[in-house]
């Protein structure tokens, strides 16, 4: 697939273009701050696209973090029907058909085997199914308490943070992110530290099956983002 992913927080707002290839995702900076880059900038991403063909080190390494990042997502999403005790509300409409939709809590049975479950025990919300497709098309959580990590020696997450992510059919039965926001704070080691960030993605269109990273890269140089089109 090739994307955009439009992400901000209260001081920054950046729109890249993404496409998917079997060496792993590619990106092209393409706005800041809703505003095309200025000639400086795009000096800086065209040298950093040119490093990334120039050395395929580069892109083994960037490769290996997402796959790491998306494994630890994958590894609590596969725990939720453990980590929570859920209660049917009843089906409700979204643009994408009918869902069930459900309330949890944690489960006072459950026991997290590390530091990245943890948060599940002090955390409450709803969740939306996708009645067709058995998908969830939305999360949200709530931090119901202070919660330590690490025996509070690392860290901690503080009361009222929340999460929310939503999913969907994308095209041909194929479901992504779509929308995905964290408000929290958390103290690591001594310095507090607050994550307030959006993150949407649109404009889903398949690419080629097969490509590499480097022709990944072509594509998005040959096909410059619209001068003046803004946020997508």
């Amino acid at each position: 697939m090739r994307y955009r992913l439009h992400k901000s927080t209260p001081r920054l707002a950046t729109t890249k273009e993404i496409i998917e290839t079997k060496d792993g995702d590619v990106a092209r900076l393409l706005l800041i701050n809703d505003k095309p880059l200025n000639q400086a900038d795009e000096q800086k991403e065209q040298a950093r696209l040119d490093a990334l063909l120039s050395d395929p080190s580069l892109q083994q390494r960037r490769k290996k973090s997402s796959n790491d990042d998306a494994a630890r997502v994958l590894k609590v999403l596969r725990i939720l029907p453990r980590a929570f005790l859920y209660q049917f509300v009843g089906t409700i409409s979204t643009p994408n058909g009918p869902a069930e939709k459900f309330t949890f809590k944690p489960n006072p049975r459950f026991s997290p085997p590390d530091l990245e479950t943890q948060v599940l025990t002090a955390m409450t919300g709803e969740i939306w199914i996708d009645a067709a497709q058995e998908r969830v098309v939305h999360l949200e959580g709530h931090l119901q308490q202070d919660k330590d990590f690490g025996w509070g020696i690392l860290g901690r997450l503080y009361k009222g943070g929340w999460v929310m992510l939503e999913q969907a059919d994308v095209g041909k039965r194929q479901w992504r992110v779509v929308r995905f926001q964290m408000m929290m704070s958390a103290r690591m080691l001594f310095k507090t530290k607050n994550f307030d960030t959006v993150e949407e993605i649109t404009q889903f269109a398949p690419v080629p099956m097969g490509l590499d990273y480097k022709q990944g890269i072509q594509i998005l140089r040959r096909a410059p983002f619209p001068p003046g089109e803004g946020r997508p």
